[in-house]
C-alpha cells in the first residue's frame, strides 16, 4: 500500500470509529510501527491533521472542533493503478461517437489528471497510447444527447419529430424515455411511445426536432424492458420470435465460438470442427448483414424463411455484378 494510500484510510479509520489504536491501524494498513509513525507526522505536519494520542483511552483521534487548525485532505484520492484505470475510462468514453460526451467528463478527467500527477504513469503517456475508433458510426445530428439524458434522469416525457429511415417518414411522437444504449457505434433511446402506445427504440440521429415536457415519464419495469428488447436480434425488436440455426465452417468457428451474438444464444463445437449457433430474432434484416458477412463460410439451417431470403440476397448481388460495366470490363 503506497503511502497516499495508507494516509487516506487513516483518515477514513479516524473519521469511522473515533479512536483507533495502533495495533489496529498496524493491523489495517499492514506497516510497521516506523511507517506508521511517519504517516502520522506527515498528515499532522503537512496537511494540519489534529491527530492527537490519547493516552487515558489508548487509541489514536482527531482533536475536538477548534482544537488545531483547520483540516481536510484535498479531493478525491487514489492510487496510481486506479487514477490509470480512470484515465483510460475517460478516453473511452471520450471516443465514443466522436466525442459526443467528451466535453461533458472534461471536468473529470481534469482532476484525475491532477491526482494522477508525475507519478510511475503520466496521464499524457497514457492518452498517446490510447485510440478509440468508430467504424459504422453515422454522422448525424446528437445534440439532442443532453437534453434525453436530463429528461432520463428527472424522468420526463419527450415531445420529438423522428425521421425513420427504414420507411422515409417523419412522424412526431411523445415518449417517456427509458434508457440510453450505446449500439455498435451509435446511440439509440428506448422509450415508451405514447401515440403507438408501446415500446419502440428510436436512433438519436434521427431526432430531428426535441421538446421537454414536464409531464412525468411513464415507467416501465426493467424485467418488461430486458423481455421486449433482448428478444429480437440486435436493434430490431420485437415480441413474435424465431430461432435461427447457423453452421460454419471448421476456418471460421475459431473466431465464431468467441463471439457473443445475443445474449441467449447456443453454441456447440461440432465434431467435424465446424460450429452450429443458434440465435433468436424478430425482425432478420440485421441478422442478415451479419450472416452474410462471412460469405460462404456460414450455411443457414433453419427456419426455411430465413435461408431462402439469403440465398436471394446472394442472388440479387450476383445478378447486379454481372450487370455492371466494372464486372463486364
Amino acid at each position: 500500500m503506497q503511502e497516499i494510500e495508507r494516509i487516506y484510510k487513516i483518515d477514513q479509520l479516524l473519521h469511522a470509529r473515533g479512536l483507533v489504536s495502533t495495533q489496529t491501524l498496524l493491523a489495517e494498513l499492514e506497516v510497521s510501527t516506523a511507517t506508521l509513525k511517519r504517516d502520522l507526522a506527515y498528515m499532522r505536519d503537512r496537511l494540519n491533521a489534529p491527530i492527537v494520542f490519547d493516552r487515558e483511552r489508548g487509541g489514536y483521534r482527531f482533536a475536538a472542533s477548534g482544537e488545531g487548525p483547520r483540516y481536510e485532505l484535498p479531493g478525491l484520492w487514489f492510487n496510481e493503478a486506479e487514477a490509470a484505470a480512470l484515465v483510460t475510462m475517460a478516453e473511452l468514453l471520450s471516443g465514443l461517437d466522436g466525442g459526443l460526451i467528451g466535453p461533458h467528463i472534461q471536468p473529470l478527467r481534469a482532476r484525475i489528471d491532477a491526482i494522477l500527477g508525475k507519478g510511475e504513469v503520466d496521464s499524457r503517456e497514457l492518452k498517446k497510447r490510447i485510440r478509440i475508433t468508430s467504424p459504422g458510426a453515422r454522422r448525424g445530428n446528437n445534440a439532442f444527447f443532453p437534453a434525453i439524458g436530463h429528461a432520463l434522469m428527472r424522468r420526463k416525457r419527450l415531445h420529438i419529430h423522428y425521421y425513420a429511415r427504414g420507411t422515409d417518414e417523419t412522424t412526431e411522437r411523445t415518449v417517456s424515455p427509458q434508457r440510453l444504449i450505446f449500439y455498435r457505434q451509435n446511440w439509440y433511446l428506448d422509450a415508451w411511445c405514447h401515440v403507438r402506445q408501446g415500446l419502440r427504440s428510436f436512433a438519436l440521429d434521427g431526432i430531428l426536432k426535441l421538446d421537454a415536457l414536464e409531464d412525468s415519464a411513464e415507467d416501465v419495469d426493467e424485467s418488461e424492458l430486458d423481455n421486449f428488447f433482448s428478444g429480437g436480434y440486435g436493434i430490431f425488436s420485437g415480441s413474435k420470435v424465431h430461432w435461427a440455426k447457423l453452421r460454419f465452417s471448421a476456418a471460421r468457428a475459431k473466431w465464431v465460438a468467441a463471439e457473443r451474438w445475443h445474449s441467449q444464444q447456443r453454441g456447440k463445437l461440432q465434431k467435424d470442427g465446424s460450429y452450429l449457433l443458434e440465435v433468436p430474432y424478430s425482425d432478420p434484416r440485421e441478422l442478415m448483414g451479419d450472416i452474410l458477412r462471412h460469405g460462404a463460410e456460414v450455411d443457414v439451417l433453419e427456419p426455411a424463411e430465413l435461408r431462402t431470403a439469403i440465398a436471394t440476397e446472394w442472388q440479387r448481388a450476383l445478378a447486379r455484378m454481372a450487370e455492371s460495366d466494372a464486372f463486364k470490363g
